[in-house]
């Protein structure tokens, strides 16, 4: 028996719906890494570990579908940021547990993921959010999708930021090294083109 066989079933969310600022408007989780889209990248390295895979995407639903099993959208215009595709996440999920990812940390690896796995697997009723150094990172995380009236309750108070809400909620840290490379965001043509020259393993 596989160890994703032995861990509680968890939906996975990649989240490729945001406006793409620092990309000039481009669609991120499109642009060209390593001779593939960001998003192939993600899709690869989460495929095995759920069958519920939806992506978050708000244009070019079309190239999204073949990498998901679902698409979700944000249900307001005008780009409201992640918590809207993490709303739309909880709400589609079919699992207890929602896994979050970014389209643009391809360099995440397995060990990290089933490390989350295994520490949300502990602690059921509480989000997982990885840190590095003193710095949290929201949009990797684990929800517990019981906890999706409570991410309703805070967006209709106006509350927008993920790491508010789940440190209101309790959530628990699942520490990494400082500036650790896994956890590279590749969200400007510049760190896209820079990470391109260095060899990864995926």
């Amino acid at each position: 028996m596989t160890l994703e066989t032995r861990l509680p079933p968890c939906s996975i969310l990649l989240l490729a719906g945001g406006r793409g600022q620092r990309m000039g408007g481009q669609d991120k989780g499109l642009l060209d890494w390593h001779g593939e889209p960001l998003i192939a990248h993600l899709h690869r390295k989460t495929r095995h570990l759920s069958d519920d895979l939806i992506i978050s995407c708000n244009r070019n639903l079309d190239k999204y579908a073949p990498y998901a099993d679902r698409l979700v959208h944000d249900d307001e215009g005008d780009f409201p940021g992640p918590l809207a595709g993490i709303r739309a996440g909880l709400h589609a999920a079919r699992h207890p547990l929602m896994m979050v990812l970014p389209c643009d940390v391809p360099r995440i690896d397995a060990a990290l993921l089933r490390n989350m796995r295994e520490t949300a697997s502990r602690h059921p009723d509480k989000p997982l959010m990885l840190r590095h150094g003193e710095h949290w990172e929201p949009l990797l995380c684990i929800i517990p999708v019981a906890l999706r009236e409570a991410f309703d309750d805070a967006w209709n108070q106006g509350e927008r930021s993920p790491g508010r809400i789940m440190r209101t909620l309790g959530s628990i840290a699942l520490q990494c090294p400082e500036n650790d490379p896994r956890l590279a965001n590749l969200n400007t043509p510049e760190l896209l083109s820079i990470a391109g020259t260095v060899t990864d393993s995926h």
